[in-house]
């Protein structure tokens, strides 16, 4: 059995779907950001960085328990555990591998910054233009990139099958126009998006979803702190600053 700790995000939803997909029994132990529960001791004894995804795997190495976090890692650990979801040939096991890599460095990074600046900074009263346009146009430089890999009209970002590099890349790819990102500028990558929502994994809803679960807004001065690290404080417009 597995445990998986989740909440409504990309990163989670990741793991989520890998776990639909390989059949594998797991039981879900929420943990709600927008609380700050990811802070609680006993969840930092599953991820020490205090951040979803994790899981333990009470079948691991050896048949002894393991904790994995990173949702990168946790993919490559269901893949290699199974021997599913990363292609049979060395290079395009590198190549999914590869794509695993990208995505947790530049898609992830790129929209969840996107998100803060387009989607939690305003809900609390902040509105910086400046990084709000760096992160939304770095993000639509990862869907150039995706769009690119996809145009020779593939299936799948690498090979012939689903592969955790789709697993990494649909569930931020699917959030996008929330960001101000039209998906529909990317024909290829679209296209992609639109077979993987299809499959059974990218539809399977989790049960007995808590209410204090899903997209940190609304949050207190305090709980926002908590959560970002920083007090929702306005971005000094160019009078402000010189004064």
């Amino acid at each position: 059995m597995i445990d998986l700790y989740y909440d409504l995000t990309p990163n989670g939803r990741k793991i989520h779907m890998a776990l639909e997909e390989l059949g594998l029994p797991y039981d879900v132990h929420w943990v709600a950001v927008k609380e700050g529960e990811q802070f609680r001791e006993e969840f930092l004894r599953v991820n020490p960085n205090a951040k979803i995804p994790a899981i333990v795997d009470h079948d691991g190495p050896g048949g002894k328990p393991v904790r994995i976090f990173e949702s990168g890692a946790i993919l490559q650990y269901l893949a290699e555990k199974t021997g599913r979801l990363l292609p049979e040939g060395p290079a395009d096991r590198w190549e999914a591998t590869c794509w695993v890599y990208w995505q947790v460095a530049n898609q992830g990074p790129a929209a969840g910054n996107a998100a803060h600046f387009t989607t939690y900074a305003p809900d609390a009263g902040v509105d910086d233009e400046y990084s709000t346009a760096r992160f939304v146009n770095e993000t639509k430089r990862t869907c150039e990139v995706l769009d690119r890999q996809l145009s020779d009209g593939r299936e799948f970002l690498v090979g012939s099958e689903l592969s955790i590099a789709d697993l990494a890349c649909f569930p931020w790819t699917r959030v996008l126009k929330a960001y101000g990102v039209a998906l529909a500028d990317y024909p290829a990558l679209e296209a992609w998006s639109q077979r993987i929502s299809s499959r059974p994994s990218a539809k399977a809803k989790v049960a007995e979803r808590p209410a204090n679960s899903g997209m940190p807004t609304g949050l207190s001065t305090e709980q926002y702190q908590r959560l970002f690290g920083v007090a929702p404080t306005p971005a000094p417009t160019p009078s402000t600053a010189s004064a």
